[in-house]
């Protein structure tokens, strides 16, 4: 499971569903949040102290320097209590994952009173297509990823679950953590819901989970042997290192290229425990691998 103090980036899914256009109410104000990031432009001089404490904090995301981010948040929070991003800076910054939940339990509780109570439902499933939705996201994320790291796994899996909803298209990778938390549990049910909620997802670390689960439930059967296909397909990469024939390096890569070495590299270096501890499973790749090369 990620680090507290690692910001979850919005991750850009070949996959995920397409953009919906912002309501004309709020797409003045992103548009001016981009700009702003772009170029550094003063406030607007109408901007509510919600709006001005939230550049602050996208001025403190931009410092290299620990002590100015915290300077900033918290001269965010004193301009608005309820900026939640804020809060969610502050717990980046934590010491540890106790600190870091408080402080993102307060920008949960900053983003709920922020959003209008109906907006739940009636925008259940776009959340990240609206911008005052974004912070919220962010430090619900935080709050599911520092409660699992504090040992509250339950909790932390309903916020996982929950932010799947709110955000089908997915744009944290909410997916791949919960997906992590479920191996870790061997959670065997679970772990079929959710790779079944993105069959189109072609990554080395979904293709070959969904490998293994299968294997989990079914054994040797043709459905397991399809899935291992399209895997390899996704990436070749992955079996060399899961069957030991190539060595995990001492240093992770920097940056992940689907269907490269680096990132089978990347997926197997987490996932190796869980295919060690299924039993059976690499006999049954190595003979797979065997197989295929004869044909």
């Amino acid at each position: 499971m990620a680090s507290h103090k690692r910001r979850s980036a919005a991750a850009s899914n070949a996959n995920a569903s397409p953009e919906q256009p912002l309501p004309d109410s709020l797409a003045p104000f992103e548009a001016f949040l981009e700009n702003w990031l772009e170029e550094d432009v003063l406030p607007a001089p109408d901007s509510t102290p919600l709006e001005q404490a939230q550049m602050l904090v996208y001025q403190a995301w931009k410092e290299p320097a620990s002590e100015r981010r915290l300077q900033l948040a918290h001269q965010a929070l004193s301009l608005s209590s309820d900026c939640a991003d804020a809060y969610v800076l502050l717990a980046e910054e934590a010491a540890t994952p106790e600190e870091a939940l408080q402080w993102y339990r307060q920008g949960v509780a900053a983003g709920e009173r922020v959003l209008p109570p109906a907006w739940f439902e009636r925008h259940l499933g776009r959340f990240w297509h609206l911008p005052e939705a974004r912070p919220y996201l962010r430090a619900r994320l935080g709050l599911a990823q520092s409660l699992w790291l504090c040992g509250q796994q339950e909790e932390a899996l309903s916020h996982f679950w929950e932010l799947l909803r709110l955000d089908a298209g997915d744009h944290q990778g909410v997916r791949y953590l919960l997906l992590e938390a479920l191996l870790m549990r061997k959670d065997v049910e679970a772990l079929r819901m959710l790779l079944d909620m993105y069959p189109d997802d072609d990554s080395a670390a979904w293709t070959y989970s969904r490998v293994l689960v299968l294997y989990q439930q079914e054994g040797d059967t043709l459905e397991t042997r399809q899935a291992l296909r399209q895997a390899r397909q996704a990436n070749p990469h992955v079996p060399a290192y899961l069957l030991g024939q190539k060595k995990l390096p001492r240093q992770l890569p920097e940056q992940i290229t689907p269907g490269q070495p680096d990132e089978a590299i990347d997926y197997v270096s987490v996932a190796l425990p869980y295919w060690k501890t299924t039993p059976g499973v690499l006999i049954w790749l190595k003979r797979q691998l065997a197989r295929a090369s004869c044909r």
